[in-house]
Parts: C-alpha cells; sequence; structure tokens
C-alpha cells in the first residue's frame, strides 16, 4: 500500500477499528501487506508470528510504527488458539476483525502424486490450513464485535487440479466451504466471512510450489488486464472486506489475479 502524498486528503477505511493479522512470516508476505495497509488506514492491528524467534523478524518490520501490536500463535498447537484469546481479550477487550493468513503442508505432500499423500501429511495440511480458521473463530467469537469482519487466503486450486499443489488444492477447497459456514454461523451478529484468492505470488509460502516463477508468468500473460499484480493489490481488497463499505458481503471469494479466473483456453 503506497503511502499518501504530504498535504493530500486520504479516507481512512478503518480509522478506530482494531483486529489481527495472524500471521506475518517477512516483508513479502501477503500477511504483512494486509496488516500494513490496516494501520495505514488507521486500524491498530495485532500482528502475529508462529514463535518467538519468528516474531523478532516481525517486529522489526513494526519498528517505528504506531497501532501495531505483537502476538504468538503455532496453529498446529490446539491449546495456543484460547491463549490467544485470552492475551488478545487483555490488551484490545473487543476486536472488530481478523485475518487468518495460513497455510501449511509438509514438503513430501506437495511433489509427486496426490494420490501417494501419506494420511499423517494430509492431517497435518487439512488442521493448519483449513481446521485452523475455525478453530481460531471459535476462540475470538466473544471478542468480536458487531458487524465484524473475517477474512482468510485461498488460491484457486481449489477448483483446479494444479501440478505440484496436490494437497493444499483439497485443503484450501475445505478451507472456503469454512468459510461458507461460518458466515452462516456468524451472520445473525452481521460478522461477515470472506476469502481472497490471489494468483500465485512470490511469498515464502508460494517458493513452496516448484514451478513457481513459471505459474506467475502463465498467469500474468494469459489474464486480462495483463499486468502484474502482487501483495499491494491483495492489501488493497483486504481492505474493503475489513471496512464498513463491504457490510453487505459474505460467504464471498473475491479473486485478485488480474481477471486470470474467467480466461478459458
Amino acid at each position: 500500500m503506497k503511502r499518501a502524498n504530504p498535504g493530500k486528503t486520504v479516507l481512512m477505511l478503518l480509522e478506530g477499528k482494531k483486529g489481527l493479522v495472524l500471521n506475518v512470516m517477512n516483508k513479502n508476505s501477503i500477511g504483512w501487506a494486509i496488516a500494513d495497509a490496516a494501520n495505514l488506514h488507521g486500524a491498530t492491528v495485532g500482528i502475529g508470528a508462529q514463535n518467538e524467534r519468528m516474531l523478532d523478524g516481525v517486529l522489526k518490520l513494526v519498528e517505528g510504527r504506531e497501532r501495531f501490536d505483537p502476538f504468538t500463535i503455532d496453529f498446529s498447537d490446539d491449546a495456543q488458539f484460547d491463549l490467544l484469546r485470552d492475551q488478545v481479550a487483555e490488551k484490545y477487550g473487543k476486536i472488530d476483525f481478523i485475518v487468518h493468513s495460513v497455510g501449511f503442508a509438509p514438503k513430501t505432500a506437495l511433489n509427486g502424486r496426490f494420490i501417494d499423500t501419506t494420511l499423517e501429511d494430509f492431517q497435518i495440511a487439512m488442521n493448519i490450513s483449513a481446521y485452523s480458521l475455525c478453530r481460531l473463530c471459535n476462540a475470538l467469537e466473544p471478542l468480536m464485535n458487531e458487524d465484524g469482519s473475517v477474512i482468510t487466503l485461498s488460491y484457486v486450486g481449489s477448483t483446479r487440479a494444479l501440478k505440484n499443489y496436490n494437497v493444499m488444492g483439497v485443503c484450501k477447497a475445505a478451507l472456503e466451504s469454512t468459510v461458507r459456514y461460518l458466515a452462516v454461523d456468524l451472520g445473525d451478529r452481521g460478522i461477515r466471512v470472506n476469502t481472497l484468492s490471489p494468483g500465485p505470488v512470490n511469498t515464502v509460502s508460494g517458493r513452496g510450489i516448484n514451478g513457481l516463477t513459471d505459474m506467475i508468468k502463465s498467469v500474468q500473460d494469459r489474464a486480462p488486464l495483463k499486468r502484474p499484480y502482487g501483495q499491494e493489490e491483495v492489501a488493497g481488497s483486504a481492505v474493503y472486506l475489513l471496512s464498513d463499505l463491504s457490510k453487505g458481503v459474505s460467504g464471498q471469494i473475491i479473486f485478485i489475479d488480474s481477471g486470470y479466473t474467467i480466461t478459458g483456453m
């Protein structure tokens, strides 16, 4: 998200709001782009890392910035969800938004044939990449204000079989379905739950997929807009979904890929 020019009036879409972005890995991660954009739009952001070691890098990103607070959560450890809830309640009381930015599969489950996926790898990937959203919402629902917003990150591999994506495609399909059911469960409080689905982006997670560079080039060559997209474009859509401008939107998938997903062969 580009900073405003001095003297230019900027509409602060998230002024006065508080929320969480979980998790952030480094300056190139989509989670950081969203946290940065939300903060620049006036939000107080609880920024998460998997553990204390990774939190050191995250703290460097927010050094000298206001309205950022650190949290840690390892999505593979069930006990940490309730611990996070207690920490957030103590720090903020109530929150207005949650950004679920996590996905993981063992390397062995991303190579070769999907049919060879082991039960252990399948369960690890599904637990961290999909179930964690349900568990996170369950833990934090008591802290969510009315008309709040929850967003997560998916990929078109949820509906298309893509080479080297394998079990993550199945996890993303489960994640998108989870969003729809959570949208129903939380809708009576006005809480919206939506999915952002970027095209392939050069991040640490993305680089876990073999052939990422070729994938990015292929998408950009075929996309109607014929121009690059990336973390900044994803963050812009995230700010919209976190803001009151999206009060009528829930259970939806927004694609940020310069229009690639509408194209045929």
